[in-house]
């Protein structure tokens, strides 16, 4: 069936998380991509974190299905001329090596531009490739120290706080994405590639500019306030039945909200309590009514809250631990977690595509072993025999 990227050829370069997430979004789509590593080693996602001897790790996996991979030595003139020939077939160049590694390898976009004007050249830096930081080299808790997002997490009392969630790997992969996508539509219009750059730096700052907005608003920066969002009340975790370390949920209840949580609570002389009369009145005595909803949300299971808030209309969401989203039948549903067969591993558990086309369905694919597909890849788009791949093989050129 025909996908929404189908024909878009994706040369993906890049490693570990940022570059790969987004060659992996695009692949979801429907692109061909073709991951391009070096025939010693690859990536090093690859080996990083491998927890099964002589299988890639779980960290290369998640990051690198619907992929095919193609071992070139760039630092061969042989393998930089049948580069050069793979560039010319393909739409979208994706990389994330240091600065200016590919400039060094005479690789750089002048050079390639030129050999394919359809080219789009995508680069993720750490800090871009200009601006006074942009030799820096950068990982996921720089630019999110870098972007603002530490200062902002935490509690009021504790130091800046590293969030998990990858907004600055993952999170410029999907705006490299959003770039590849309208470089690839502006194409249609003028016939020619461009270079679409995102730094990690930058896309961390576009995601906390609620928190810029807060600062111009105050004047200062925004005090850490843990868990808790704003000024509503509820609006923060609360601990579930039976009292695990991730027995919890996050209760979020707005002023137009506020008789239905009640009505859930069972206790309706809190509505002509006036301590809890107005917005700013439960915010005056947070204390009082979050002790309220703990002696209420203790005795229940995070999933029995979740239910009658959320039949109520209240937002309300069971504080999920790792195994549980892997499990969760809602994700399941919609193949979100899935199950995937590797050869040198087995069966694995991993993430699908969030992006939901309905003329566009999304098959997951398994990763490739580190040079599946070069002699396919190398007959396709570069006429070269099979006899001829084994003896670049031997010359170490693939």
């Amino acid at each position: 069936m025909t996908q929404a990227l189908t024909g878009i050829r994706v040369i993906d370069m890049t490693h570990n998380q940022a570059g790969p997430a987004c060659a992996q979004i695009l692949g979801f789509l429907g692109a061909d991509v073709i991951k391009l590593e070096e025939p010693k080693g690859g990536d090093v996602a690859r080996t990083n974190m491998r927890d099964i001897k002589d299988s890639d790790s779980l960290f290369f996996l998640i990051l690198n299905a619907n992929k095919r991979s193609l071992t070139l030595n760039l630092k061969s003139e042989e393998g930089k001329a049948l580069f050069k020939k793979v560039i010319a077939e393909s739409d979208v160049l994706l990389e994330n090596f240091g600065p200016g590694a590919l400039d060094r390898l005479g690789l750089g976009y002048d050079v390639l531009s030129k050999l394919n004007p359809r080219l789009i050249y995508s680069t993720i830096k750490g800090f871009g490739t200009y601006g006074p930081y942009s030799d820096f080299k950068s990982f996921e808790p720089i630019a999110q120290a870098m972007g603002g997002a530490m200062c902002v997490t935490g509690t009021a009392d504790g130091p800046p706080t590293f969030n998990f969630p990858a907004i600055g790997d993952s999170g410029t992969g999907m705006h490299m994405a959003i770039g590849i996508l309208a470089a690839l539509q502006q194409r249609h219009t003028t016939g020619k590639g461009q270079h679409v750059e995102v730094s990690m730096q930058d896309a961390v700052v576009n995601l906390i500019r609620v928190s810029l907005r807060d600062h111009q608003r105050y004047g200062h920066p925004p005090a850490r306030s843990g868990n808790q969002l704003g000024r509503t009340v509820p609006g923060t975790t609360f601990p579930c039945a039976p009292g695990g370390p991730n027995d919890y949920v996050y209760i979020f209840c707005q002023p137009q909200m506020w008789k239905p949580f009640v009505g859930v609570l069972g206790q309706p002389s809190l509505l002509d309590d006036p301590r809890f009369a107005t917005a700013d009145a439960r915010w005056e005595n947070k204390a009082a009514m979050e002790a309220i909803v703990t002696a209420w949300t203790s005795q229940r299971s995070k999933h029995e809250v979740m239910k009658l808030m959320g039949d109520a209309g209240v937002p309300c969401g069971a504080c999920l631990d790792t195994g549980e989203v892997l499990a969760d039948p809602h994700l399941r549903e919609r193949e979100m977690i899935l199950d995937v067969d590797y050869p040198t591993r087995g069966v694995y558990q991993t993430v699908g595509s969030p992006i939901k086309l309905s003329d566009s369905p999304v098959t997951v694919t398994r990763p490739p072993l580190l040079g599946e597909h070069t002699e396919v890849l190398l007959g396709e788009l570069c006429g070269i025999s099979a006899a001829d791949v084994k003896a670049l093989k031997d010359k170490g050129v693939v």
